[in-house]
């Protein structure tokens, strides 16, 4: 029986480049303020996830447009994303689509599956054993935006967060 981890549900904060590496990051953080979650990614992912994110079309479906496309002409329902493990500085997600009467998870690197979660306008969580993993388990609620993201550039160890790898 595989054990049910607890999910939280994120949001895009910001996506902003690395200052020294100069690669992409996406900055999650929950809907009440508590946590807050760093991924690098890459540079095409990132891109659709700022299309997505400020609403821009293609006049041709991009890659995250075509595996949502497919998923709907194979009668599937997109549920939703989750973020589900931290290994070797390296993230972990699945997405969670609705077939019949059956629930298909379908391994994905966080970033990909983040731009789809976009494009199908459906919720993408993060289990708390990664916010744990990625040590961003304490409040942060009393700082603004602003202020969390410069501390966090300030101190944190890119070794403890992960790793963009090809």
């Amino acid at each position: 029986m595989t054990e049910q981890l607890e999910e939280i549900q994120m949001k895009i904060s910001g996506l902003i480049l690395d200052p020294n590496s100069k690669v992409p990051i996406v900055v999650l953080k929950d809907l009440k303020d508590e946590f807050f979650l760093p991924i690098w990614i890459g540079t095409f992912e990132a891109n659709a996830i700022a299309m997505s994110i400020e609403g821009i079309e293609t006049p041709r479906p991009m890659t995250h447009d075509l595996l949502y496309a497919m998923v709907r002409k194979l009668g599937g329902t997109l549920n939703r994303i989750v973020i589900t493990d931290l290994e070797d500085s390296t993230f972990f997600a699945s997405i969670h689509v609705d077939l019949e009467a059956d629930t298909l998870e379908i391994d994905s690197r966080p970033s990909d599956a983040l731009a789809l979660a976009l494009r199908a306008e459906v919720p993408f969580f993060v289990t708390r054993t990664v916010l744990e993993k990625a040590k961003v388990d304490e409040k942060i609620s009393k700082l603004t935006e602003e202020e969390r993201l410069k501390k966090w550039l300030e101190e944190v160890n890119p070794e403890d967060l992960g790793k963009y790898e090809m």
